[in-house]
């Protein structure tokens, strides 16, 4: 009965000291790690362990790989005071100066007035690989950038390897550089890139795009742009700058827009058509006339003869 109850008793400690270290508070606090990094990426170039210490240590700190292999040290040997706030940071080279392979890492922090080490349970990725986007090509297309709701913008759809941004690139035909227009809001497998025929938010004149296809993973990584399409912005044009007819005859004249339709003006005379082809009636004297056909506040002209 003697022994039952030491036993019984010595259990209680146990239980109370086990209880009272889970009751404890952690020498570290305010931990916040970097998720995901790449050395080469354009968003995080570099992973961030920071913490905060409530007691005075004098510590060590590194990060190992899934094996719990040292690859980087990031602190050896230092005191700090109760309250420091620290942020260390890893390049994602290892202590040889060799970039790190790719895959998860692990942030430890070794205490030695607390005699405890601790691997922070935030586990670090490190991806160096460019996202594979894909996009169908070559496409062609029309934008007419007037507002009117018809034919406003181009839209592309395109797919990506791992969750990524989709980022469209525009170059005007004969330029030297091209604009970023569009880098979608989320990373996803999939989506749309669109282009509203504006560069720095204003429509562009009329002429010939090439569009560019680019993605940028969560690391950062971001792939070579690929020229996928050729875009013709245009707002009314017509098929001929020249129209030769007789005094009093009817002529034939294509218009190109998206506005569903387009007025006319020609030797004081006006009117409103269905786009498409025009069919007019040349004026009774000879002469050399303009014709204006305007569509959505945008006017193409041409020169009628009348012989």
């Amino acid at each position: 009965m003697a022994l039952v109850l030491v036993l019984l008793a010595a259990s209680a400690v146990a239980f109370a000291v086990t209880e009272g270290a889970k009751l404890s508070l952690s020498p570290i606090a305010g931990t916040d790690v970097t998720k995901v990094f790449s050395p080469a990426g354009h968003r995080y170039p570099v992973a961030r362990v920071a913490f905060r210490l409530r007691t005075r240590e004098r510590l060590d700190a590194w990060i190992e790989n899934g094996h719990g292999e040292r690859v980087r040290t990031l602190v050896e040997g230092r005191t700090y005071a109760k309250g420091a706030h620290l942020d260390l940071v890893w390049d994602g080279f290892t202590s040889a100066g060799e970039v790190a392979p790719d895959g998860t890492y692990q942030p430890v922090v070794k205490l030695e007035r607390t005699h405890r080490t601790i691997k922070l349970p935030n586990p670090i990725v490190l991806d160096t690989k460019a996202p594979v986007v894909t996009i169908r090509h070559p496409l062609h297309g029309i934008v007419s950038p007037d507002g009117d709701g018809h034919g406003d913008a181009f839209h592309a759809p395109f797919a990506v390897d791992e969750p990524a941004h989709g980022i469209l690139r525009v170059l005007p035909v004969g330029a030297q550089h091209a604009h970023q227009v569009e880098f979608t809001r989320f990373a996803r497998k999939s989506g749309s890139l669109v282009w509203n025929g504006k560069l720095d938010g204003q429509p562009v004149l009329p002429g010939r795009f090439v569009l560019y296809a680019a993605a940028e993973d969560v690391a950062g990584n971001r792939s070579n742009p690929v020229p996928f399409a050729l875009v013709q912005v245009r707002y009314v044009v017509l098929a001929r700058g020249r129209v030769v007819a007789k005094p009093g005859a009817r002529f034939a004249i294509r218009v190109s827009t998206d506005a569903p339709t387009v007025e006319w003006r020609l030797h004081g005379r006006s009117g409103r058509l269905p786009r498409g082809t025009l069919r007019l009636r040349a004026p009774r004297a000879p002469g050399v006339y303009h014709l204006f056909v305007i569509a959505a506040g945008h006017a193409a002209r041409a020169t009628v003869v009348v012989a």
